[in-house]
């Protein structure tokens, strides 16, 4: 799995899968694509608008945690707004 962030289009992506196949692009919201395989299988979440979505006021950021280890590890987020330009940018494939 990977996740990736990008600040200059506050734009967020989980990857699950590499794409061995067709995608769907599914947009379950103004802020929310699925990338969905014709067979179910879930390639890649998009966050749109992530800071948004990601970043809360007692916050700074991203926290990842390991479960099994306890490890974590803090990822900072833009504190920007997108703007309605950078709706529909396109986004990174892989």
């Amino acid at each position: 799995m990977r996740f990736t962030y990008d600040p200059r289009y506050n734009i967020a992506y989980i990857r699950f899968h590499e794409k061995r196949a067709e995608v769907e692009a599914i947009r379950v919201s103004d802020e929310l694509i699925v990338d969905m395989a014709p067979d179910g299988t879930v390639y890649g979440i998009e966050l749109l608008n992530a800071n948004e979505q990601l970043w809360r006021e007692d916050m700074g950021g991203l926290v990842v945690i390991n479960e099994a280890t306890g490890e974590h590890t803090e990822l900072p987020l833009a504190k920007t707004r997108q703007t309605p330009s950078m709706i529909g940018v396109e986004r990174e494939a892989g």
